[in-house]
């Protein structure tokens, strides 16, 4: 599958990985910025962003789609960097490809299963008839019934575009990610470990990587650091821009 992507500077490459839901366009400014250290590519999911869809939607599928993507730039290694659900990805492409991976980051997510925690979201999402809106303001506003957090509205409204006929359609393939999503919410699981650096960073007011899941962490990936980033949540390189940047870059160049 060939992923849309974009690149920023030159220099040893570093590949960012968004979210669920997200696309590549969440992390434009922070690339730019590691673009004067790097070749920084961001690319957007299968299924997500201006990526072709597919029935296929699972860690495996998606670790294999960035081995494909390094194959066709020519890329014999980089630093994986990944937010969330990119950050189990990176996780799952490291354990599967080390040798593809100088270095691993991994923002805000642990190597477990989270309950469905995103369900609701999605179900919501759902819900909406998109077919009887004329304009983004009425969506937002049936929207804010079940997700009334205004930020969290903000980052799915991304997600509304309009076809050719002026109507409004989701630009993620939201069916197909719902039904894998019990695949995506899971543990990833290997009978190997990454050896190589690895930087975890958690938002200090975010509850996705507690003390607790550090046994879990260091099992797969032995050599990691788990840095906090103060007054951030889930959002981290959005929310505290100038620290995830200098945490990330002292990384780096170590």
């Amino acid at each position: 599958m060939h992923l849309y992507h974009r690149s920023y500077g030159s220099g040893n490459p570093l590949i960012i990985l968004h979210g669920l839901l997200g696309s590549s366009d969440n992390w434009q400014i922070m690339a730019k910025e590691f673009g004067s250290l790097r070749q920084t590519y961001t690319i957007d999911a299968r299924n997500h962003g201006r990526s072709p869809h597919s029935n296929e939607f699972s860690y495996r599928i998606m670790a294999e789609d960035v081995r494909g993507f390094m194959d066709i730039f020519k890329l014999p290694s980089a630093v994986i960097l990944g937010h969330s659900m990119g950050g189990k990805t990176a996780m799952k492409f490291a354990l599967t490809y080390p040798d593809r991976v100088e270095k691993l980051v991994v923002v805000d997510i642990a190597p477990k299963g989270y309950g469905m925690v995103n369900d609701p979201i999605l179900e919501a999402l759902a819900s909406l008839n998109l077919l009887a809106y004329r304009e983004r303001e009425e969506v937002d506003a049936d929207l804010a019934k079940k997700i009334p957090d205004a930020a969290i509205r903000q980052f799915l409204m991304k997600n509304l575009q309009r076809d050719d006929n002026r109507r409004f359609v989701w630009k993620v393939n939201l069916d197909v990610i719902r039904k894998n999503y019990a695949f995506i919410d899971a543990a990833i699981e290997a009978a190997t470990t990454f050896d190589k650096p690895t930087l975890f960073m958690r938002g200090a007011l975010s509850q996705y990587i507690m003390p607790q899941d550090e046994p879990g962490i260091k099992k797969l990936f032995p050599n990691a650091t788990i840095t906090t980033i103060g007054g951030a949540s889930h959002w981290i390189h959005s929310e505290a821009p100038g620290e995830f940047a200098l945490t990330l870059m002292n990384f780096l160049m170590k």
